[in-house]
């Protein structure tokens, strides 16, 4: 992998960190870009108290200089506000574990005393520095036309119909709606399921879609199965807490159809210029996406397409039945401060995740230690065109 980053820090301690390496040098980068896409991630009918609290802003404390990154690993802050509510003060134990969290689990693996070791970590306060390590994944990808951008298809049982919206009105209009729905009759019905949630002290999920414009033909491999772009897409997806399934185009649609109605079929379209009257060249194109703009693990250029199943967060104001490992006997569990609906403050999150795998693709495939060298690999690059795939029509014998 030649892009990676590591995040450090707990849910109530002092800060959180980031460490993003593999950015090349020369990308103009100031905090505030990576501050807006901070303040995404904290809007969203249904969040919870915390979001009340903090208010992010980054610090970068390495990486960029005079405004510009240097090719060094970036390093970036984000200091926790409610840590001074907690420092220096003794916390009551936690031994009831909340079913459908990392509490029971962590403390069989590590051997945790108080589960709220488990918790501090296991928390999804440690997506903020996904979503700023993603922004600056985001920015870089914009150097070269690529968009990444993300909506709510559904919240519990309200299932929005988009029609043919085109995906950038999408995106606009999901950042206009607080609960990131693009059309807002259903996004009205999306928060009335989401009041009829708190007022019975329950939590609610949803379905997100994440899209990615103008990706280039080429990105991934098919040669080992960890080179896979949708295998490495679904891992970052399904990385994120509380996303228990993933999908790449119409996946699961087309696991009930036969084959000959599933795939995009292929095309021949001649572009011209428009001045000139003249053929700009021969495109291989396709009228369909079932595929989600992936194929036998390569970007094949249409918009990429996945959607994210999120559960309902196992915190719930209604106790549930657990067992306290401190007094060895059943009993409800006890509310921790949480989110109702998380799944509007998600998008951002997965937009992140998303644009830090294909900002990785993009970086191998082109190669470089700097922008400036990237941009014109990234105008030579292989199109799908007659003219760029030139077959020369000769029998070939592969194996002596």
């Amino acid at each position: 992998m030649s892009l990676r980053f590591l995040t450090a820090g707990e849910s109530h301690g002092p800060s959180l960190t980031a460490i993003l390496e593999g950015i090349p040098a020369g990308l103009s980068l100031s905090p505030e870009i990576i501050d807006r896409e901070l303040a995404r991630r904290q809007k969203g009918y249904g969040s919870g108290g915390r979001m009340k609290i903090e208010k992010d802003t980054v610090q970068v404390l390495g990486g960029v200089m005079a405004g510009e990154t240097t090719g060094a690993p970036i390093a970036l802050r984000v200091q926790n506000d409610d840590h001074v509510k907690w420092k220096g003060k003794a916390i009551e134990p936690m031994t009831a574990p909340r079913p459908g969290h990392a509490d029971l689990t962590g403390a069989v693996k590590y051997g945790y005393k108080d589960l709220r070791l488990a918790l501090e970590r296991a928390s999804a306060r440690e997506t903020t520095m996904r979503v700023a390590a993603g922004a600056v994944c985001k920015y870089f990808l914009s150097q070269f036309g690529i968009i990444v951008g993300g909506y709510v298809a559904s919240i519990g049982e309200v299932i929005a119909d988009l029609g043919d919206m085109p995906y950038e009105e999408r995106f606009i209009r999901a950042e206009e709606s607080d609960v990131r729905c693009p059309v807002e009759s259903f996004a009205s019905k999306m928060r009335d399921e989401i009041e009829k949630t708190i007022h019975g002290k329950n939590t609610l999920g949803g379905v997100l879609e994440v899209v990615a414009l103008n990706v280039p033909v080429g990105l991934g491999s098919f040669a080992q199965w960890d080179k896979r772009l949708e295998a490495k897409l679904a891992m970052a997806v399904m990385s994120m807490q509380a996303i228990k399934g993933v999908e790449v185009g119409d996946a699961f649609v087309n696991a009930r159809l036969p084959g000959t109605k599933v795939q995009d079929a292929i095309t021949l379209e001649t572009r011209h210029k428009p001045a000139l009257s003249a053929a700009e060249g021969s495109l291989i194109a396709r009228h369909t996406n079932r595929a989600g703009g992936i194929e036998g693990g390569i970007s094949n250029g249409q918009p990429i397409v996945l959607r994210a199943a999120m559960k309902p967060i196992a915190t719930t104001l209604t106790p549930q039945q657990t067992v306290d490992l401190g007094t060895g006997e059943e009993s409800p569990t006890k509310y921790e401060r949480s989110d109702f609906c998380p799944v509007p403050r998600a998008v951002p999150i997965l937009e992140s995740m998303v644009a830090f795998v294909l900002a990785d693709a993009l970086i191998e495939k082109l190669g470089g230690d700097s922008i400036n060298e990237m941009k014109p690999r990234f105008k030579s690059l292989r199109k799908a065109t007659l003219e760029d795939l030139q077959m020369d029509n000769v029998p070939h014998v592969f194996w002596e």
